[in-house]
Protein backbone atom coordinates (compact mmCIF):
# COMPACT_ATOMS: atom_id res chain seq x y z
CA UNK A 1 0.00 0.00 0.00
CA UNK A 2 1.50 3.41 -0.99
CA UNK A 3 2.06 5.99 1.73
CA UNK A 4 0.09 9.12 1.12
CA UNK A 5 1.54 12.58 2.76
CA UNK A 6 0.10 15.70 3.24
CA UNK A 7 1.62 16.84 0.21
CA UNK A 8 3.87 16.24 -2.80
CA UNK A 9 4.59 17.80 -5.92
CA UNK A 10 3.20 16.87 -9.77
CA UNK A 11 5.92 17.35 -12.14
CA UNK A 12 5.41 15.93 -15.86
CA UNK A 13 6.88 15.20 -19.33
CA UNK A 14 6.05 19.10 -20.13
CA UNK A 15 8.12 20.32 -17.38
CA UNK A 16 11.21 18.28 -17.49
CA UNK A 17 11.19 19.27 -21.37
CA UNK A 18 11.30 22.99 -20.65
CA UNK A 19 14.40 22.08 -18.24
CA UNK A 20 16.40 20.13 -21.10
CA UNK A 21 15.49 23.07 -23.81
CA UNK A 22 17.12 25.40 -20.59
CA UNK A 23 19.76 23.54 -19.91
CA UNK A 24 20.75 23.42 -23.95
CA UNK A 25 20.62 26.75 -24.40
CA UNK A 26 22.98 30.10 -23.80
CA UNK A 27 21.27 30.95 -20.75
CA UNK A 28 21.14 29.42 -16.98
CA UNK A 29 20.56 32.31 -14.85
CA UNK A 30 19.18 35.82 -15.28
CA UNK A 31 17.37 34.90 -18.93
CA UNK A 32 14.55 35.24 -20.90
CA UNK A 33 13.22 32.45 -18.61
CA UNK A 34 12.90 34.27 -16.06
CA UNK A 35 11.48 37.45 -17.29
CA UNK A 36 8.85 34.83 -18.70
CA UNK A 37 8.23 33.19 -15.37
CA UNK A 38 8.15 36.59 -14.04
CA UNK A 39 5.34 38.12 -16.47
CA UNK A 40 3.39 34.94 -15.73
CA UNK A 41 2.87 35.65 -12.45
CA UNK A 42 2.42 39.11 -12.95
CA UNK A 43 -0.39 38.83 -15.67
CA UNK A 44 -2.42 35.93 -13.63
CA UNK A 45 -2.72 38.16 -10.46
CA UNK A 46 -3.34 41.37 -12.43
CA UNK A 47 -0.25 43.34 -11.35
CA UNK A 48 2.24 45.00 -13.13
CA UNK A 49 5.28 43.03 -11.25
CA UNK A 50 6.65 39.63 -10.23
CA UNK A 51 9.90 39.27 -9.01
CA UNK A 52 11.53 36.40 -8.29
CA UNK A 53 13.70 35.08 -5.48
CA UNK A 54 15.81 31.71 -4.41
CA UNK A 55 12.74 30.77 -1.79
CA UNK A 56 9.30 31.82 -0.22
CA UNK A 57 11.45 33.20 2.43
CA UNK A 58 13.92 35.10 0.30
CA UNK A 59 10.91 36.32 -0.77
CA UNK A 60 9.21 37.41 2.34
CA UNK A 61 12.75 39.00 3.21
CA UNK A 62 13.11 40.83 -0.20
CA UNK A 63 9.25 42.34 0.81
CA UNK A 64 10.37 43.63 4.24
CA UNK A 65 13.77 45.33 3.02
CA UNK A 66 11.55 46.91 -0.49
CA UNK A 67 8.73 48.08 2.66
CA UNK A 68 11.94 50.67 4.06
CA UNK A 69 12.12 48.19 7.62
CA UNK A 70 14.80 48.45 9.85
CA UNK A 71 15.98 48.73 13.45
CA UNK A 72 13.62 50.08 15.94
CA UNK A 73 10.74 49.31 13.65
CA UNK A 74 7.55 46.72 14.84
CA UNK A 75 5.27 44.51 11.93
CA UNK A 76 2.22 42.56 13.49
CA UNK A 77 1.42 39.08 11.89
CA UNK A 78 -0.35 36.31 13.05
CA UNK A 79 1.00 33.34 16.04
CA UNK A 80 -0.04 30.52 13.35
CA UNK A 81 2.67 30.88 10.21
CA UNK A 82 5.30 29.47 9.34
CA UNK A 83 8.48 30.71 11.22
CA UNK A 84 9.71 32.49 7.93
CA UNK A 85 6.81 35.19 8.14
CA UNK A 86 8.29 36.39 11.38
CA UNK A 87 11.97 35.61 10.55
CA UNK A 88 11.73 37.73 7.68
CA UNK A 89 11.18 40.87 9.81
CA UNK A 90 13.94 40.30 12.23
CA UNK A 91 16.51 39.80 9.59
CA UNK A 92 16.12 43.43 8.69
CA UNK A 93 16.42 44.31 12.46
CA UNK A 94 13.11 45.46 13.40
CA UNK A 95 10.88 43.21 15.66
CA UNK A 96 8.16 41.20 14.71
CA UNK A 97 4.87 41.36 16.82
CA UNK A 98 1.98 38.72 17.08
CA UNK A 99 -1.69 38.47 17.16
CA UNK A 100 -4.04 35.73 17.72
CA UNK A 101 -6.32 33.80 15.24
CA UNK A 102 -10.20 33.60 14.69
CA UNK A 103 -12.34 31.17 13.50
CA UNK A 104 -10.96 31.76 9.85
CA UNK A 105 -7.33 30.50 11.64
CA UNK A 106 -5.74 33.43 10.10
CA UNK A 107 -4.94 36.97 11.74
CA UNK A 108 -7.63 38.54 13.60
CA UNK A 109 -7.83 42.27 12.88
CA UNK A 110 -8.57 43.10 15.83
CA UNK A 111 -6.23 41.37 17.89
CA UNK A 112 -3.41 43.19 15.18
CA UNK A 113 -4.94 46.70 16.69
CA UNK A 114 -4.69 45.78 19.76
CA UNK A 115 -1.01 44.31 19.52
CA UNK A 116 0.26 47.06 17.80
CA UNK A 117 -1.82 49.53 20.34
CA UNK A 118 0.55 47.54 23.27
CA UNK A 119 3.55 48.56 21.26
CA UNK A 120 2.98 52.55 21.06
CA UNK A 121 0.74 52.49 17.72
CA UNK A 122 4.18 52.02 16.08
CA UNK A 123 3.73 49.49 13.29
CA UNK A 124 5.93 49.29 9.90
CA UNK A 125 4.16 46.47 8.17
CA UNK A 126 1.12 44.69 9.00
CA UNK A 127 1.81 41.37 7.77
CA UNK A 128 -1.49 39.03 7.30
CA UNK A 129 -1.29 35.32 5.94
CA UNK A 130 -4.00 33.23 3.87
CA UNK A 131 -3.30 30.43 5.73
CA UNK A 132 -3.71 26.51 4.71
CA UNK A 133 -5.22 29.20 1.40
CA UNK A 134 -7.90 30.62 2.92
CA UNK A 135 -8.87 34.01 1.30
CA UNK A 136 -9.63 36.48 4.22
CA UNK A 137 -10.76 39.59 4.12
CA UNK A 138 -8.64 42.00 3.20
CA UNK A 139 -10.41 45.05 3.87
CA UNK A 140 -9.96 45.45 7.47
CA UNK A 141 -6.04 44.67 7.28
CA UNK A 142 -6.13 47.49 4.55
CA UNK A 143 -7.53 50.00 6.72
CA UNK A 144 -5.46 49.28 9.69
CA UNK A 145 -2.55 49.84 7.89
CA UNK A 146 -3.28 53.07 5.72
CA UNK A 147 -4.62 54.06 9.96
CA UNK A 148 -1.10 53.56 11.17
CA UNK A 149 0.46 54.46 8.01
CA UNK A 150 2.23 50.97 7.24
CA UNK A 151 2.78 48.80 4.26
CA UNK A 152 0.32 45.75 3.47
CA UNK A 153 1.85 42.65 3.01
CA UNK A 154 0.56 39.12 2.58
CA UNK A 155 2.39 35.98 2.82
CA UNK A 156 0.21 34.16 0.05
CA UNK A 157 2.75 30.95 0.10
CA UNK A 158 -0.20 28.56 0.98
CA UNK A 159 -2.91 30.72 -1.67
CA UNK A 160 -1.21 31.11 -5.10
CA UNK A 161 -4.33 30.49 -7.59
CA UNK A 162 -7.24 31.35 -4.99
CA UNK A 163 -9.43 34.64 -5.36
CA UNK A 164 -11.65 36.66 -3.48
CA UNK A 165 -14.43 37.27 -5.85
CA UNK A 166 -12.96 38.84 -9.08
CA UNK A 167 -9.26 39.24 -7.78
CA UNK A 168 -7.26 37.02 -8.23
CA UNK A 169 -5.11 36.49 -4.72
CA UNK A 170 -1.74 38.55 -5.07
CA UNK A 171 -3.49 41.65 -6.67
CA UNK A 172 -4.96 43.30 -3.08
CA UNK A 173 -1.90 43.98 -1.06
CA UNK A 174 1.21 46.63 -1.64
CA UNK A 175 3.46 43.73 -1.66
CA UNK A 176 1.84 39.84 -1.78
CA UNK A 177 4.84 36.76 -1.15
CA UNK A 178 4.34 33.54 -2.91
CA UNK A 179 6.23 30.13 -2.21
CA UNK A 180 7.22 27.25 -4.63
CA UNK A 181 8.30 24.89 -2.24
CA UNK A 182 7.24 21.26 -4.07
CA UNK A 183 4.46 20.97 -2.17
CA UNK A 184 2.53 24.40 -2.86
CA UNK A 185 0.30 24.87 -5.62
CA UNK A 186 2.88 25.02 -8.39
CA UNK A 187 7.30 24.18 -7.87
CA UNK A 188 10.27 25.22 -8.78
CA UNK A 189 11.86 23.17 -6.76
CA UNK A 190 12.99 25.49 -4.41
CA UNK A 191 11.77 29.32 -5.18
CA UNK A 192 9.37 32.31 -4.23
CA UNK A 193 8.33 35.63 -5.32
CA UNK A 194 6.91 39.35 -4.88
CA UNK A 195 3.62 40.48 -6.55
CA UNK A 196 3.47 44.14 -6.48
CA UNK A 197 1.64 46.86 -8.84
CA UNK A 198 4.42 49.55 -6.88
CA UNK A 199 7.12 50.84 -8.98
CA UNK A 200 9.45 51.33 -6.46
CA UNK A 201 8.80 48.28 -4.38
CA UNK A 202 9.72 46.43 -7.21
CA UNK A 203 12.83 48.48 -8.17
CA UNK A 204 14.06 47.95 -4.11
CA UNK A 205 13.26 44.16 -4.79
CA UNK A 206 15.05 43.39 -8.01
CA UNK A 207 18.25 45.35 -6.38
CA UNK A 208 18.30 43.55 -3.30
CA UNK A 209 18.02 40.05 -4.71
CA UNK A 210 21.51 40.88 -6.29
CA UNK A 211 23.29 41.81 -3.96
CA UNK A 212 22.35 45.65 -3.70
CA UNK A 213 23.53 46.30 -7.39
CA UNK A 214 22.18 47.82 -10.18
CA UNK A 215 22.98 48.66 -13.54
CA UNK A 216 20.62 51.09 -14.61
CA UNK A 217 21.97 54.51 -15.69
CA UNK A 218 19.40 56.46 -14.05
CA UNK A 219 20.42 55.26 -10.80
CA UNK A 220 23.73 55.84 -10.55
CA UNK A 221 25.62 57.52 -7.95
CA UNK A 222 28.81 58.11 -9.12
CA UNK A 223 29.89 59.10 -12.56
CA UNK A 224 30.18 55.98 -14.91
CA UNK A 225 33.63 54.22 -15.36
CA UNK A 226 32.50 53.42 -18.80
CA UNK A 227 29.64 50.75 -20.51
CA UNK A 228 30.52 48.47 -17.80
CA UNK A 229 29.52 50.52 -14.98
CA UNK A 230 27.58 49.14 -12.06
CA UNK A 231 27.11 50.07 -8.51
CA UNK A 232 26.39 48.32 -5.51
CA UNK A 233 24.17 50.65 -3.51
CA UNK A 234 22.63 48.84 -0.70
CA UNK A 235 23.44 45.46 0.98
CA UNK A 236 21.65 42.66 -0.62
CA UNK A 237 21.85 39.26 -1.14
CA UNK A 238 22.22 36.60 -4.05
CA UNK A 239 18.54 35.31 -3.87
CA UNK A 240 17.88 35.11 -7.43
CA UNK A 241 16.38 32.56 -8.88
CA UNK A 242 17.61 30.70 -11.79
CA UNK A 243 16.75 30.03 -15.23
CA UNK A 244 15.96 26.14 -14.58
CA UNK A 245 14.09 27.09 -11.77
CA UNK A 246 11.65 29.47 -13.51
CA UNK A 247 11.35 26.89 -16.90
CA UNK A 248 9.56 24.17 -14.38
CA UNK A 249 7.68 27.26 -12.67
CA UNK A 250 7.03 28.56 -16.52
CA UNK A 251 5.49 24.91 -17.17
CA UNK A 252 3.29 24.84 -13.84
CA UNK A 253 1.76 28.05 -14.45
CA UNK A 254 0.16 26.68 -17.50
CA UNK A 255 -2.06 24.04 -14.97
CA UNK A 256 -2.26 25.97 -12.03
CA UNK A 257 -5.86 26.61 -12.38
CA UNK A 258 -5.96 22.42 -13.14
CA UNK A 259 -4.13 21.98 -9.83
CA UNK A 260 -6.19 24.00 -7.60
CA UNK A 261 -9.23 22.70 -9.09
CA UNK A 262 -8.10 19.34 -8.12
CA UNK A 263 -7.64 20.51 -5.00
CA UNK A 264 -10.80 21.79 -4.28
CA UNK A 265 -12.52 18.85 -5.84
CA UNK A 266 -10.62 16.78 -3.04
CA UNK A 267 -11.92 19.22 -0.54
CA UNK A 268 -15.09 18.89 -1.46
CA UNK A 269 -15.12 14.91 -0.88
CA UNK A 270 -13.41 15.19 2.23
CA UNK A 271 -16.21 17.67 3.13
CA UNK A 272 -19.10 14.85 1.77
CA UNK A 273 -17.56 11.52 3.61
CA UNK A 274 -16.35 13.44 7.10
CA UNK A 275 -19.23 15.64 7.89
CA UNK A 276 -20.73 13.45 9.87
CA UNK A 277 -17.95 11.70 12.04
CA UNK A 278 -18.38 12.49 15.66
CA UNK A 279 -15.04 14.10 17.07
CA UNK A 280 -13.41 15.42 13.93
CA UNK A 281 -14.42 19.04 13.16
CA UNK A 282 -13.66 20.47 9.40
CA UNK A 283 -12.04 23.85 8.40
CA UNK A 284 -13.47 26.67 7.78
CA UNK A 285 -14.28 26.66 3.73
CA UNK A 286 -15.06 29.53 1.65
CA UNK A 287 -15.41 30.37 -2.09
CA UNK A 288 -12.02 31.21 -3.27
CA UNK A 289 -9.88 29.01 -0.85
CA UNK A 290 -7.04 27.62 -2.79
CA UNK A 291 -7.04 24.23 -0.55
CA UNK A 292 -2.69 23.90 0.10
CA UNK A 293 -3.57 22.66 3.43
CA UNK A 294 -7.13 20.83 4.29
CA UNK A 295 -6.79 21.22 8.14
CA UNK A 296 -8.90 18.92 10.82
CA UNK A 297 -9.19 19.19 14.24
CA UNK A 298 -9.56 16.44 16.87
CA UNK A 299 -10.04 16.44 20.35
CA UNK A 300 -7.25 17.08 22.38
CA UNK A 301 -7.04 13.84 24.28
CA UNK A 302 -7.26 11.83 21.45
CA UNK A 303 -4.64 14.24 18.90
CA UNK A 304 -1.50 12.09 19.51
CA UNK A 305 -3.51 8.30 18.86
CA UNK A 306 -5.05 9.88 16.15
CA UNK A 307 -2.01 10.87 14.52
CA UNK A 308 -0.25 7.66 15.53
CA UNK A 309 -2.99 5.76 14.17
CA UNK A 310 -3.13 7.22 10.58
CA UNK A 311 0.47 6.70 10.63
CA UNK A 312 0.37 2.98 11.03
CA UNK A 313 -1.95 2.93 7.99
CA UNK A 314 0.60 4.58 6.12
CA UNK A 315 -0.91 8.38 5.97
CA UNK A 316 1.86 10.69 7.26
CA UNK A 317 0.04 14.07 8.32
CA UNK A 318 1.73 17.10 9.59
CA UNK A 319 0.71 19.54 12.22
CA UNK A 320 0.70 23.13 10.62
CA UNK A 321 2.22 24.75 12.99
CA UNK A 322 3.55 24.92 16.56
CA UNK A 323 2.48 29.21 17.71
CA UNK A 324 5.63 30.90 16.42
CA UNK A 325 5.63 32.94 19.77
CA UNK A 326 5.83 29.88 21.81
CA UNK A 327 9.24 28.49 19.52
CA UNK A 328 12.58 28.78 21.86
CA UNK A 329 13.63 31.13 19.95
CA UNK A 330 11.35 33.98 20.35
CA UNK A 331 10.50 32.94 24.06
CA UNK A 332 13.92 33.64 24.75
CA UNK A 333 14.18 36.40 22.91
CA UNK A 334 11.00 38.23 23.36
CA UNK A 335 9.67 36.83 26.11
CA UNK A 336 6.31 35.27 25.21
CA UNK A 337 4.66 32.11 27.25
CA UNK A 338 1.95 29.69 26.98
CA UNK A 339 -1.64 31.69 27.35
CA UNK A 340 -0.40 34.41 25.45
CA UNK A 341 -2.55 33.36 22.11
CA UNK A 342 -5.45 31.09 23.22
CA UNK A 343 -7.14 30.28 19.82
CA UNK A 344 -3.43 29.56 18.09
CA UNK A 345 -2.58 27.41 21.20
CA UNK A 346 -5.90 25.63 21.28
CA UNK A 347 -5.81 25.22 17.58
CA UNK A 348 -2.50 23.49 17.88
CA UNK A 349 -3.20 21.02 20.38
CA UNK A 350 -6.01 20.01 17.89
CA UNK A 351 -4.95 20.76 14.21
CA UNK A 352 -3.97 17.50 11.87
CA UNK A 353 -3.29 18.43 8.37
CA UNK A 354 -4.77 15.78 5.87
CA UNK A 355 -3.03 14.45 2.51
CA UNK A 356 -4.35 17.04 -0.03
CA UNK A 357 -2.90 17.50 -3.45
CA UNK A 358 -3.54 17.39 -7.26
CA UNK A 359 -1.88 13.62 -7.76
CA UNK A 360 -4.46 11.99 -5.33
CA UNK A 361 -6.83 10.27 -6.84
CA UNK A 362 -10.89 9.47 -5.63
CA UNK A 363 -9.85 6.15 -4.33
CA UNK A 364 -6.85 8.20 -2.64
CA UNK A 365 -9.35 10.28 -0.60
CA UNK A 366 -11.70 7.39 0.35
CA UNK A 367 -8.80 5.67 1.91
CA UNK A 368 -7.77 8.13 4.10
CA UNK A 369 -11.89 8.74 5.13
CA UNK A 370 -11.98 5.09 5.54
CA UNK A 371 -9.38 5.00 7.92
CA UNK A 372 -10.46 7.86 9.57
CA UNK A 373 -13.77 6.48 10.24
CA UNK A 374 -12.68 3.27 11.26
CA UNK A 375 -10.27 5.43 14.45
CA UNK A 376 -12.13 4.50 17.79
CA UNK A 377 -13.54 7.63 18.35
CA UNK A 378 -13.64 7.81 22.30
Amino acid sequence: MKTLSYGRQWINDDDIAEVVKVLRGDWLTMGPTVDAFEKSLADYAGVKHAVTFSSGTAALHGAMYASGMGAGDFAVTTAMTFVATSNSVIYTGATPIFADIDNTLCMNPEKAEESINAHGGKVKAVIPVSFGGYPFEIEPFREIAEEYNAVLIEDASHSWGGDRGSHKIGFDADMTTLSFHPVKHITTAEGGAVLTSNDEYARRLKMFRNHGTTRNASEFVDEPDGIWHSEMQDLGYNYRLSEVHCAIGLSQMKRLDEFVGRRREIARLYFRELSGVEGLTLPPGKEGHAWHLFIARVNEELHGQFFGYLRDNDIRLQVHYRPVPLQPYYRKKYGYKAGDFPEAEKYYRQAVSLPIFPLMTDDDVMRVCGVIKNFVWR
